[in-house]
């Protein structure tokens, strides 16, 4: 007989499957809004009822944008999201500790070492720990101990649910977009998240959302000192000084951030140099198969926006332009599989994965500008 785990709730209902966005041709050249949208109506109405998004009037709508999905409350905000909309919309509810029991050929026993997680509204069934788990209610650490961490004059520019509730953030940003000299506008943000089935750490972190094409960026944002990360362990807790310590205020991120675009907009890259970089961040497999032709598929998209996208091109032949070609690449046109690519995304950003990426593609642009 196959071992049975229960927490005395039904499952919630599967994650729905998603289409792939319109290429970046046929979306919007600027701000948040894709003209043409091409997800299913599952996942588009969880988009639109379980994430919010705010300050529309400085970058624009999301590209998940459909008001015909979004129910009897719009979740686009002109301005600041309110934080009692996002308790109410979001955080209404809370993720309560369940005994789990085994049934085998031995019979129904309880899983004394183990710790359900359940919803307090529906009973569905978030994870299965150890019990040594603690849970980390989203309104404490993604509201309350937020906003014992920020000065005034910070506001809610986007929160939301991910994973059927199992993932949670928010992000707290300065109201006015910030312009560069170089022409990049861009939004500074701390972002928030956590997790109830054990997949993020309660995090704190510095990110920067770019407007033109709506990417989170992490190049210039050093690994150390930019983010302060709890485990869900039994009693822990955020110590909010040293984490102030260490993430320092959001309104600094701007002087970092733009140093690093003059930087990077100043650093000259030929079109010898574009080559060899694509030759060392996507080489071509020398045997022939799904490999290789992605790899070509891949170097070509790239190509087309270093050379053809507005959010990418008119900073061609620059080391901005790289670092914005590769991160628009993933984030809007790189294969995802197993889940919607705004789910994905946003996964990236919450893990730290994304930042990598950038980090990564500037490290490879340096080694290729110091050998050719």
């Amino acid at each position: 007989m196959r071992g049975l785990c229960t927490a005395g709730a039904r499952p919630g209902d599967p994650w729905p499957s998603t289409r792939e966005p319109a290429a970046p041709e046929q979306q919007a050249s600027a701000g948040y809004e894709q003209r043409t949208l091409t997800v299913s109506k599952e996942t588009s109405t969880w988009l639109n009822t379980n994430v919010l998004i705010g300050f529309t009037d400085k970058r624009g709508r999301a590209w998940h944008y459909r008001a015909d999905h979004q129910g009897t409350e719009p979740n686009h905000y002109p301005g600041p999201i309110p934080i009692t909309d996002v308790k109410r919309r979001l955080f209404g509810w809370s993720a309560e500790p369940a005994r789990v029991f085994v049934e085998d050929r031995f019979g129904l026993r309880l899983a004394e070492h183990h710790l359900g997680v359940t919803t307090s509204d529906t009973g569905d069934i978030l994870a299965i720990h150890t019990d040594e788990y603690g849970i980390h209610q989203y309104g404490t650490w993604l509201l309350d101990n937020v906003a014992a961490l920020l000065d005034d004059g910070l506001a809610i520019g986007s929160a939301g649910l991910l994973r059927e509730r199992k993932q949670a953030w928010v992000s707290v940003e300065v109201a006015d977009n910030i312009t560069t000299p170089e022409g990049v506008e861009f939004r500074p943000n701390l972002l928030a998240c956590s997790s109830h089935d054990g997949s993020l750490k309660s995090r704190y972190k510095r990110v920067v959302t770019n407007v033109v094409c709506d990417n989170t960026m992490n190049i210039g944002l050093r690994e150390d000192g930019q983010e302060v990360a709890v485990v869900h362990k039994r009693n822990s807790a955020l110590q909010l000084l040293s984490a102030r310590e260490a993430l320092q205020i959001v309104h600094t991120i701007a002087d970092d951030f733009a140093a690093e675009v003059k930087k990077l907009c100043q650093t000259t890259v030929t079109d010898r140099v574009w080559k060899a970089f694509l030759d060392a961040h996507t080489p071509i497999p020398e045997q022939p198969g799904r490999g290789r032709t992605n790899a070509a598929n891949k170097r070509s998209a790239l190509t087309r926006l270093w050379t053809s996208d507005s959010r990418v091109s008119p900073w061609k032949n620059t080391g901005w332009g790289v670092v914005q070609a590769v991160n628009t690449h993933l984030h809007h046109e790189a294969v995802i599989r197993g889940a919607g690519r705004a789910e994905r995304n946003m996964t990236r950003v919450m893990t730290g994965e994304l930042g990598k990426h950038d980090r990564t593609a500037a490290a490879t642009l340096h080694k290729v500008l110091a050998a050719v």
